[in-house]
């Protein structure tokens, strides 16, 4: 890949950007929430408004990963950048909850074309050697976005109306945008051949009917979720068969089976499921179980966003000189280790160890997911390489759906064991912010320990299993050639 004329530190900058307005998009929201549903109304519909946006994000990010492939990497990016504000602007302007839903879905696939396309850009511009720093930077922007997320979208909640949650990304996306038209400039051979537009479509019907199958489970009704299995199942016969047939596929299987791909996209799946089973569940544990403040299971999560820049930048610094297989394999085994320490964990233990479970899955998935996007950008093509990139992205995203879907099924499992499958969530959140007392809030409260002890312990089988997939990890040379030229 040769880019001229490009000022790579502002193209940097606009991907820096980009990535922290996707980033912040569900914690600046989370914030906003309890206002928009208090003025919309419709609480029922509360959690599709985030799995709304990672619904369309997820079933788009390979398409867009192959367009990025075939008429080049600006062009997406702007496409997909004037989809996420015309999604944002008009989520502002919704009317009613299943409006903004629709609205989110609109931004979803702004998401799912500037995310992957953004990386892709980073390993266009930089070679291996050069990216370890590139990737610490774009891992802070995760950790800064978890951090002011919150603050950002309570001044704004203070202050302004909860639609300048969504309209602040407007004047902020121009000025991206306005950076990749003005200085990147591509002058790579695109790949030729057309796009199969059936074979697409009906991969993002398969995705978008699976996970909103995963998400409705714990909230449909027997009859909706039997109709979306039905639609996924057809869908993803029909999308095989059209692959097989196709000229042109949506995924090349021999991209997608080579080894180093394979192991690192099953070991992104995996860690999306302990990512989203950490976030969910531990702060409900270091309250409900221990009896601790909401500031205190703020700060044992936090443990694992402050981890996570740290070890990214640090693991590709070790990665240009021993290789990026040890280094998978060290954090592969640090996800395993801190998902052990939450297996472990009690009523009466001290938050510290909680913290310092986190810590280590957050160490871990730094050291996993940055040397893992450099490992399969090195081993293809410019042609392949937006596909590599969203495959992992991909991976990732659905391993966060399937992980809610299985720890969420391990906890009410718990609870209707314990006889509590019809507790309401009034009784439970009191039980969560210990503002409840008597007999029945003791024995919640202990049934709630033990079905967050199961869903750690699954945790824990599948960090063992992503520590096992990174030794199918094979050693790959990375690339110490000069920068490509700008």
């Amino acid at each position: 890949m040769t880019i001229v004329k490009t000022n790579r530190g502002l193209a940097l900058a606009a991907v820096v950007v980009s990535n922290f307005m996707i980033a912040i998009e569900t914690t600046i929201v989370s914030t906003a929430m309890p206002q928009i549903v208090g003025q919309l109304g419709q609480l029922q519909l509360y959690s599709w408004v985030f799995a709304s946006f990672l619904l369309t994000q997820t079933a788009t990010t390979v398409l867009f990963g192959k367009l990025a492939d075939r008429i080049g990497r600006k062009t997406i990016m702007l496409w997909g950048l004037a989809i996420f504000l015309a999604g944002s602007v008009l989520c502002g302007l919704a009317w009613s909850l299943p409006s903004l839903i629709l609205f989110r879905l609109v931004q979803g696939v702004g998401a799912g074309a500037v995310q992957p396309t953004a990386m892709t850009i980073v390993g266009d511009l930089y070679t291996a050697s050069e990216r370890g720093k590139i990737q610490g930077y774009l891992a802070g922007v995760w950790a800064l976005s978890a951090v002011t997320g919150p603050l950002i979208g309570g001044l704004i909640i203070q202050h302004f109306s909860w639609a300048w949650v969504f309209w602040i990304n407007v004047p902020f996306g121009v000025v991206v945008a306005f950076m990749i038209w003005r200085y990147l400039h591509e002058s790579a051979a695109r790949k030729g051949g057309r796009i199969d537009h059936l074979s697409a479509a009906v991969f993002t019907l398969a995705i978008a009917a699976i996970m909103a199958d995963l998400t409705a489970l714990s909230t449909a009704t027997s009859r909706e979720i039997t109709a979306l299995t039905f639609i996924a199942v057809v869908a993803t016969i029909g999308f095989v068969w059209q692959e097989r047939r196709s000229p042109e596929p949506m995924i090349s299987l021999k991209l997608w089976g080579r080894r180093p791909i394979a192991a690192a996209n099953a070991a992104s799946l995996l860690s999306g499921m302990v990512m989203i089973g950490l976030t969910t569940f531990l702060p409900m544990f270091v309250q409900g179980v221990m009896g601790r403040s909401a500031l205190t299971a703020g700060f044992s999560l936090s443990a694992m966003v402050m981890g996570w820049p740290v070890a990214a930048t640090l693991s590709m610094r070790v990665v240009n000189r021993i290789g990026a297989r040890p280094v998978l394999r060290t954090g592969g085994a640090a996800i395993a280790l801190g998902t052990a320490v939450f297996a472990l964990l009690g009523g009466q233990s001290s938050p510290w160890l909680a913290g310092i479970g986190s810590a280590l899955v957050g160490f871990g998935m730094g050291a996993l997911s940055s040397p893992s996007i450099v490992l399969i950008q090195e081993i293809v093509d410019w042609t392949e390489r937006g596909s590599a990139t969203a495959s992992y992205l991909f991976a990732r995203n659905l391993g966060s759906t399937f992980g809610a879907t299985l720890f969420g099924a391990m906890l009410n499992f718990g609870l209707a064991a314990a006889g509590f499958a019809a507790v309401s969530s009034e009784a439970l959140r009191a039980t969560i912010e210990s503002a409840a007392d008597g007999a029945d809030a003791v024995a919640l409260r202990s049934a709630l320990e033990s079905s967050l002890h199961l869903a750690f312990i699954a945790m824990f089988a599948v960090g063992l299993a992503i520590a096992g997939v990174t030794m199918l990890i094979p050693h790959v040379a990375m690339d110490r050639k000069p920068a490509p030229a700008e």
